[in-house]
């Protein structure tokens, strides 16, 4: 923000004169306080910081600064919102910061050194005693008035610690300096103590000493990893000066553990003083006199203590040290485990598959950055994540043997893309994905939802059928494919529900004779420690392989006891490089979590749910007065839950053992018809308070996707999944008698008919992309309208059914409709937001409606923390081993 804005809009108070300076948070501006003739200072946040934490609640935050009154500590004078962003006031002080005059003299007196830190230190201990950390001592936030200091930032500090670390990490700012940042502050620790302003004071109380951070390097990894790794040098080295109880408090301040620190800033201060108890408390050495002792040739050793490391710290560290390690080989390297930040990514679909290069340096992850789903490439060896460009849309994706290529499905085809990003090859029609890569290119794969495994050349063409579901022993898909070393057979995965009827198989493609190899198991994977890995029950295990004779030869053991899994495609989400680095995500990190709120037609949002969670498909009640969601649970299958937003009850509907989900309410507000899987969508209907049991409607040979329910309550319409979409209707009352309505050979989804039962609206991709139409019913060949133009989809009707609403990306869009004639207005923005929009062909819609159009049920992507994390081990075999031999 210029000056001028600033001083119209805060003329009524201050002067605004000039601009101080500019920081990494705010930019700061000289002012007069008319009310009080003084000179004050106006720090205004970085419009892209206030965006993130949000002005009210930064204002919010900056009450409880208010109440901290201390001689030591720069108090709040005054503070608001201006033009979108945060201000707040605080008095101007004459004098210079500690940074001004540590760039003057470089090294301070040890009295004032020791004055000036015992004066934080009590700023410090007071904050503390209120509940109040900084998180961000440094010289620049100490300031100099006639001599003495004085503590200031105590409130933006504490504000962007409440906005989290990775929404921080997207605009490139961080919340502390390296030079003074602990290393549970650098890990990105939620709870930070007062030990960790202990530390960061001794890091200023070193510089005072001594004229340098106790580290320092070329960026800001490279501090990180001093800091996790070395011990600063001794002062007594550097200033023969330095009292030895004075070194002794610093050093202490400055341990890697928190509990090692001083316990108090108060007792930091008092250690200062001179009594002789920490000489006593660390014989004389400090951290420095142990760090002398650590043996030679122990660097494999050193990270595998580092379990308290930030993830970008453990980027820049240890994954470079994971890189050395496996280049280096050899039995006795033992495994490192350690966690690597996805900070781009918004949310992981819950079926996500996470890759590693055959080299095992990049990972390779499905994700959703700007709310659309695309490929992550992280190398190890770098502290972002990037997007692969040409990527969007993937699905399902693996990589070729040499690490060059990744196969996905996008857009109902199966495609190639160099790892690098470029335009995608297509290769053969296909809208499922999941692959194997033979060394001469040729890909097999399976190519949707209900069949076995394909085959197609490297360069495309006609793909030809290897495998067929046994459908007599309750087959519904063959899934997951690996080639074998020898490039003759391959381990696929035979998928029947419940999963503990799966079967991991080995085929021969040669003879094409099957045989089966793990019961009760999905997506196995032959590893070059000779075992096969797979996963159960959000766990992986591993059996010893003989892959000379191909056979199974011991009983299986849980190796990892926490995978994310997707129980509706048997998918679990891990890889293991040629090299032995397995990387995993945690089940809690698949699926995106979601706030559920309502927002008026004018765009005036109501928070319903504010904790976010695994939530999809909102509907309100015909009252208005409850919700049905389908809520996924951190372990097991998805159920259809009713809530009572205003009273806060909540009603589990369902508790199969199958996945049940996109629930539609009957018009009289007592039942829910919903989709159930066994082992295909199939429509069922229970009471929306759970009393009465589940009765089926429909199921068996495909798909049903459920769309709407007539206004009457007598037909329900869906989308029978044959390949193509087709539109379908089901009586509900009576015995259900299904009929098809249309199908034209392209992809039709989300079918709503009319209040008046005269038109049904759904969208399709016909014209090459996605768009809203509405057809006569029920014969589909008397008229036909399209909707929207440039895109749209997941049509409901408002407004007696003169109105139809759809979504186009963020945007919610109206066009009014004649009911009599189905003529259509033009297509009006009504507002846009961060909001889930889906995928085209989801099951279910993202959004709801009340029948007066006037209030919208929408899932909101939320602003606070949502860690997205893989786990990375290096050197897992000799653990692997060791844990289906039975060694601990």
């Amino acid at each position: 923000m210029t000056p001028e804005p600033l001083a119209a809009a805060l003329a009524d108070r201050y002067r605004v004169e000039r601009e101080l300076g500019q920081g990494g948070m705010a930019t700061v501006y000289l002012a007069h306080d008319l009310r009080h003739d003084r000179k004050v200072a106006i720090k205004v946040l970085r419009p892209e910081l206030a965006a993130i934490i949000g002005a009210e609640r930064f204002l919010r935050e900056i009450k409880t600064i208010a109440t901290l009154q201390h001689p030591h500590i720069l108090g709040l004078i005054d503070s608001g919102e201006v033009q979108g962003t945060a201000y707040y006031v605080m008095p101007f002080v004459e004098g210079e910061s500690l940074r001004d005059r540590l760039a003057r003299e470089k090294q301070l007196p040890i009295g004032d050194a020791v004055r000036i830190a015992s004066e934080v230190a009590a700023a410090l201990d007071y904050a503390h005693r209120h509940g109040v950390i900084h998180r961000d001592i440094k010289p620049e936030n100490i300031l100099l008035h006639d001599g003495s200091a004085l503590v200031a930032d105590f409130g933006i500090a504490l504000a962007a610690s409440n906005a989290g670390s990775t929404r921080m990490t997207e605009t490139g700012m961080s919340l502390g300096t390296p030079h003074y940042m602990s290393p549970e502050q650098a890990m990105g620790e939620r709870e930070i103590t007062a030990r960790s302003d202990v530390y960061a004071l001794g890091c200023v109380l070193y510089e005072m000493l001594s004229g340098d951070p106790p580290f320092t390097g070329s960026t800001a990894q490279a501090i990180v990893a001093r800091v996790m790794t070395e011990a600063p040098r001794p002062l007594g080295t550097q200033r023969r000066t330095v009292p030895p109880h004075v070194e002794a408090a610093v050093f202490t301040a400055l341990e890697k553990l928190p509990a090692d620190r001083w316990a108090s800033a108060k007792e930091f201060a008092d250690s200062l003083g001179g009594d002789g108890t920490t000489a006593r408390r660390h014989d004389g050495r400090g951290v420095a006199g142990r760090a002398a002792e650590l043996p030679s040739g122990r660097a494999a050793s050193i990270p595998a203590r580092l379990a308290v490391l930030a993830p970008w710290v453990l980027v820049a560290l240890l994954a470079a040290t994971a890189l050395w390690l496996a280049g280096r080989g050899g039995p006795a390297d033992p495994p490192m485990r350690f966690p690597v930040d996805l900070d781009s990514a918004q949310g992981v679909p819950s079926t996500a598959p996470v890759l590693l290069t055959p080299d095992g340096r990049t990972i390779i992850v499905h994700a959703v950055v700007g709310r659309r789903n695309v490929l992550l490439a992280r190398p190890l060896d770098r502290i972002d994540a990037t997007v692969i460009p040409g990527s969007e849309g993937a699905n399902r994706a693996f990589l070729s043997p040499d690490g060059r290529w990744v196969g996905f499905s996008a857009g109902g085809k199966l495609l190639k893309l160099p790892i690098e990003g470029g335009t995608p090859v297509a290769l053969a029609d296909a809208g499922w994905g999941g692959g194997t890569w033979a060394p001469d290119g040729t890909i097999i794969f399976t190519k949707s939802y209900q069949t076995g495994l394909w085959q197609v050349g490297a360069a495309g063409g006609d793909a030809r059928e290897l495998t067929t579901p046994d459908s007599s022993t309750g087959e519904l898909a063959h899934w997951w494919p690996q080639l074998l070393p020898d490039g003759r057979h391959l381990v696929f995965t035979a998928y029947r529900v419940p999963l503990d009827r799966a079967t991991i198989e080995l085929l021969d493609l040669k003879t094409m004779a099957r045989r089966v190899l793990v019961q009760g198991g999905v997506m196995g994977r032959y590893v070059a420690s000779g075992h096969l890995v797979f996963a159960r029950d959000r766990s992986l295990l591993a059996v010893p392989f003989d892959l000379g004779r191909r056979e199974v030869t011991g009983p299986s053991v849980v190796v990892v006891d926490d995978v994310a899994m997707n129980y509706s495609d048997g998918f679990a989400a891990y890889d293991v490089s040629s090299g032995g680095t397995l990387v995993t995500m945690p089940s809690q990190v698949a699926g995106t979590r979601f706030q559920v709120v309502e927002v008026s037609r004018r765009g005036v949002e109501r928070v319903l749910l504010g904790t976010p969670d695994l939530y999809q498909n909102p509907r309100f009640s015909p009252d208005g007065a409850r919700l049905s969601l389908d809520l996924s649970p951190p372990r097991g299958a998805t159920d259809v839950w009713v809530v009572d937003p205003t009273r806060g009850g909540r009603t589990r509907v369902t508790a199969e053992p199958s996945s049940d989900f996109g629930a539609l309410w009957t018009p009289d507000g007592r039942d829910l018809i919903y989709m159930s899987e066994r082992p295909l969508f199939e429509l069922y209907r229970r009471s929306a308070d759970g009393s009465r049991a589940s009765e089926q409607l429909v199921g068996g040979g495909h798909d049903r996707i459920l769309g709407s329910i007539s206004a009457d309550g007598r037909l329900a319409a869906f989308v029978m999944s044959a390949g193509t979409g087709e539109l379908w209707t089901v009586t509900l009352q009576g015995a259900p008698v299904e009929r098809r309505y249309l199908t034209n050979s392209f992809y039709l989804a989300h079918p709503a008919l009319s209040p008046d039962g005269r038109w049904m609206a759904y969208d399709s991709d016909e014209s090459g992309r996605v768009e809203t139409y509405i057809q006569s019913f029920p014969d589909p060949t008397l008229t036909r309208r399209q909707v929207s133009s440039g895109g749209g989809g997941q049509p409901l009707w408002t407004r007696g059914g003169r109105e139809l609403v759809f979504l186009r990306g963020d945007s919610i869009m109206a066009a009014a409709v004649d009911p009599g004639s189905g003529s259509v207005g033009a297509p009006a923005l009504l507002f846009a937001g961060p909001y889930e929009s889906g995928s085209t062909w989801s099951e279910a819609r993202d959004y709801d409606v009340t029948p007066d159009g006037e209030r919208f049920l929408l899932l909101k992507w939320p602003s606070g923390n949502q860690r997205r994390q893989v786990v990375v081990t290096t050197h897992w075999f000799e653990e692997l081993r060791a844990r289906v031999n039975g060694r601990p």
